[in-house]
Order: C-alpha cells, then structure tokens, then sequence
C-alpha cells in the first residue's frame, strides 16, 4: 500500500501543481490497492479481511488531506476507567491559568559521581529551591540526587543541581500552556494531578543502595504480578489489555532502579522494539533485553538467572532457555471468520499457539485440553495453567485433571494470573 501510494506520487509531482488533487489522487491508488490486498496474501482472503497495517496507513493519509481541507472531525473523548491516568503539571477546570503561581514542572537527577553530598547540602538545596519556586523534592542517596520543582525560572535549579553533580532526566513542562491546552481539548472537567500526588509518586519511590543487577518486565494481572515479585523482578510494568507500553514507560523504569545492570523481560513481541529502543537511549546503565514474546517465557527466563554470573552468561542462559518453553493462549473469537482452514463462529473459544490457532470449540475445557494437547512434545514435563480473570481455579483443576488422566508422568501445576483477555496462559 505504501508503494503504491509512493509510485503514484513520483508520477504526478512533475504535472501536478494542486496538493488537495495530488493527496486525493495518491489516497485513491492506497485504497485500490488496500483492497487487492486480500488477493496478495492468502490469509487475508481466507478471514475475509483487508491488510490492517495498509489500512491504519491509508487512515493517516485521510486524516492529511481532512486536515489540509480545514474539515472538522466528529469526534467523543474516550471515557476512563474510574482511576484513570493522572495528568502532570497544572490543576485541571475550575483553576484559572493566573492562578498557577509557579509556571514550570521541574524534574532532575543529579548523578554524584563519587563526590560527597552530606545532610547540610541537601538541606542548603532544599531551601535554595523553596526560595525560587513550591512542591519541593529532594531526596538523596550516595550515587544521586532526584529533585522536583515548581518554579518560574527551571535554569537556577538546573544551574544549583550542576554545582553538586552532572544532571540526566531533565524534564520541564510549561503547566500553563498543559492547562491551556487541557481546556482547549476538552469541556470535561480534566483529571489533576496535584504537587500533593506528584510530591507522593517520587517520595513513594525509595531511592535504594545500588545493587549489581535489577529487573523489569512488562504483566497484566495481579498474579502475573506477584510471581513476577517474588522470583525478584524489581519493576513491573502494568501492560493492561493490550500489553503496549512505551519506550518512555521503560525508561522511568530502568530509572526507578539502582543498578548497575538491568534485565528487561518484554513478555510480547510488540515490546521488544521498545524495550530495545529504551536500551539505546539508557545513559548510565548496562541494559540486556530478553527477547521474552510471552509470560510463560519471562517466568522461564527469570528462574534461569543465576545471582553471581556476569551479565554475558546470566544473558545466554537466560535467552537459550527460551526455547525450552512451549505457550499458548485461550481466548474467544470477536466475529465470524476462517484462518488456516478453520471455520470460526463469533463467540467459539480459541486455543492459540505463538504461530497459529491450534484449537477451535463451544466448550472452553475441551478446547484448552486439545490446546495443551498439541503443545506438548516427548520431552514434556510441566504443564502450568495460569488462570485469568474469566477463568476459574475450578476450571482449571478439571483441565488439569484431563491431561493428567491422559499422562501420568507429567506434573500440572496451577497459578491464579489474574490476565485480562485470556481465559488461561499456557507454560509447557
């Protein structure tokens, strides 16, 4: 779709002098050619679908010309969950752009670099910052100093932080311009986030001794969670429904941790990107990326970590164990489709491997059992089910009882993952 809206543009450049005409023209190949789509790859015909990245492209492209045509959008804000994400900088409607006394959010790290900063300096710098703005934290360990600030001028705070140390994860936001635009945007009442809240997130992240190594990884589920704690993962990043946190979120979260090395579990293969991409841009730490593609896996990967090994060898282990670990999925279907020669009715559970549907069913017990059924190898040992939020520990027990029924000499073991979407994970 790309290259043929890119083709169609190298040939109407020289002769076309209008641009509403040229990205209509250009727009109207993309979507011929969207709709040829099916014909390219089989898959898409069998499901009865267009190709969905081309799509979202040729949305982009729309959007363009509408823009560029001054067309006005219909549009409803998305509505948020009760404890929605919290917003930085100003209050929200009800307070006047005049009223936010100090305009800039102000944020820092000061890396110490071995130099001394005793309880007398941090004080002097706590009150040097009350003197030119509010909202104050200061809060210092032996290796760096992390600093907020509400004030009008971010450069004598900068310039104060530069005396103790070198500066990284600067960051400063203009609250009014934030407030101005929330009001703009949208005529509910925005959500705030309050220097109370924002004094609360930094002071509620304790700045720890440094250690050799840390951890992160990427769950969705309270029980994923607490697995994931108590086999020593230091930050777990809340991927919700659609397990698609950002480079930014992974960079908080290699900050939160005071480490010389950190491990990074993605646990999808939409991650990895981003968690890469989050190692390239890490200043002062080591960062390994296990190129973890589910939750089975980064389980496997954090009981390979061996505590003592150097990064290299805990690295190797840790990926090489990957392919030990067969996963798969249950889910349902959203609407009536065919993929790989199965016909699928809207409503039917599905049991998914990471390469295909491996199973198709009205009942969800038969259908997870067949699932397992096709995971498991000669070699099989331990089967684990973990159990999501439409799933059910009794449940699992009876699949449990199936495939041990089938097979004596393997173990099953059942943990409550507490995943949104998925009825049951997998790990063979």
């Amino acid at each position: 779709v790309a290259k043929a809206g890119a083709e169609k543009a190298a040939k109407l450049v020289p002769k076309s002098e209008d641009a509403v005409e040229f990205l209509t023209e250009v727009i109207r190949e993309m979507n011929e050619t969207l709709d040829r789509t099916p014909e390219m790859l089989p898959v898409l015909k069998e499901a009865g679908v267009v190709d969905s990245g081309g799509k979202g492209l040729v949305t982009i492209m729309e959007g363009i010309l509408d823009a560029l045509l001054g067309k006005e959008i219909a549009y409803e804000p998305v509505k948020k969950a009760a404890n929605g994400p919290v917003v930085t900088g100003a209050g929200a409607t009800g307070i006047e752009t005049e009223d936010i006394k100090f305009g800039y959010c102000t944020e820092f790290i000061v890396m110490l670099n071995g130099a001394e900063f005793t309880s007398e300096d941090e004080i002097e710098f706590k009150k040097y910052l009350e003197n030119i703005g509010d909202s104050i934290v200061c809060v210092a360990d032996e290796d760096l100093v992390k600093v907020h600030v509400h004030t009008n001028d971010p450069g004598l705070a900068i310039q104060k932080g530069l005396s103790y140390g070198e500066l990284t994860r600067m960051k400063i936001d203009n609250m009014r311009e934030e407030h101005n635009e929330r009001v703009i945007m949208s005529n509910e009442k925005a959500v705030e986030k309050t220097a109370e809240e924002e004094l609360k997130k930094m002071e509620n992240t304790p700045v720890k001794p440094r250690k050799p190594e840390g951890f992160i990884c990427v769950s969705a589920g309270t029980g994923l969670s607490e697995i994931f704690t108590e086999l020593g993962v230091d930050v777990i990043i809340e991927g919700g429904q659609t397990m698609n946190p950002s480079t930014e979120d992974i960079l908080e979260a290699i900050d939160r941790i005071n480490a010389d090395v950190i491990y990074i579990m993605p646990n999808n293969s939409n991650i990895i990107l981003a968690a890469n991409q989050a190692k390239s841009l890490s200043e002062d730490k080591k960062v390994v990326v296990i190129p973890t593609k589910n939750i089975p896996q980064g389980i496997t990967a954090m009981i390979q970590y061996i505590d003592g090994n150097s990064p290299e060898e805990n690295e190797r282990a840790m990926t090489e164990a990957l392919d030990d670990v067969r996963s798969g999925q249950v889910t349902y279907a959203v609407r009536d489709t065919t993929i790989d020669g199965k016909e699928i009715s809207q409503g039917d559970f599905m049991g998914l491997s990471d390469k295909t549907i491996e199973a198709v069913g009205k009942d969800i017990v038969e259908t997870t059992v067949e699932l397992i059924h096709k995971l498991l190898t000669e070699d099989s040992a331990l089967v684990t089910i973990y159990y999501g939020e439409e799933g059910s520990e009794e449940q699992a027990r009876e699949i449990a009882e199936k495939i041990c029924g089938e097979n004596d000499e393997l173990e099953v073991e059942i943990e409550n993952g507490g995943q949104p979407v998925y009825y049951y994970f997998i790990s063979v």
